[in-house]
């Protein structure tokens, strides 16, 4: 018999952790948007780092944003930016996450949460790869 001298040695054996792995390498390598489904605390963001480490964007950033955590008269902002002069107190042009992750992964946590009306933005983003900022149009090279 083989002595397992891990601290925690069946830690990732499962059958259940097995078909994770499984379902984590066949996004490996792909552009394509994943949904990651799970309760809280199932490790989402770890399966999505794992995701990000494997693919070919893995270099550049990987920006997390827990969209339950923005409030909701920032979260077009958070997201998507702004242009200068878009409302009172804009003085600069400023870019919004999705943006900084050109070329990297973005994570939303809790995606669910967001206003339809910005589900509706980031679909257009998803499939067009089109940022809107009020009434501009930017293409992102995500």
């Amino acid at each position: 018999m083989h002595r397992k001298t891990s601290a925690a040695p069946d830690v990732g054996t499962s059958p259940v952790m097995q078909e994770l792995y499984r379902a984590l390498r066949k996004v490996h390598g792909t552009d394509a948007p994943a949904l990651i489904t799970g309760e809280s605390g199932t490790g989402k963001e770890l399966a999505a780092r794992a995701i990000h480490r494997a693919s070919r964007a893995r270099a550049p950033p990987f920006v997390t944003v827990n969209c339950a955590s923005l409030p909701t008269h920032l979260i077009q902002t958070e997201l998507f930016g702004h242009e200068k002069g878009a409302f009172t107190g804009a003085h600069q042009q400023q870019i919004g996450r999705i943006e900084a992750a050109a070329g990297g992964t973005i994570f939303l946590d809790e995606i669910g949460d967001l206003p339809h009306e910005l589900q509706v933005n980031l679909l257009r983003f998803l499939q067009e790869k089109v940022i809107e900022r009020g009434r501009f149009h930017f293409r992102n090279p995500c």
